[in-house]
């Protein structure tokens, strides 16, 4: 994801609070920098097994009409 938020693809980021710290402290300054929202995930568990992973950080949505979606009723 960090690759596709450096060339501004991320539309949407869904960040997982109970990833390592130092998986935040990476990514989270991108995201901020490249003004992508971000919404927090349940957990890294969760989080990765939506993805096809044990756990993950982050996932970032490239696809901004999928993003708009997600972000609909969304609490953040």
């Amino acid at each position: 994801m960090r690759r596709a938020a450096i060339k501004g693809k991320v539309k949407l980021a869904i960040v997982a609070p109970d990833a390592a710290q130092n998986s935040l402290d990476k990514v989270l300054p991108l995201l901020a920098a490249r003004r992508v929202r971000v919404i927090e995930a349940p957990s890294a568990r969760e989080l990765g097994e939506a993805v096809g992973r044990a756990t993950t950080a982050a996932v970032g949505v490239l696809d901004a009409q999928l993003a708009k979606g997600m972000l609909v009723g969304s609490d953040n």
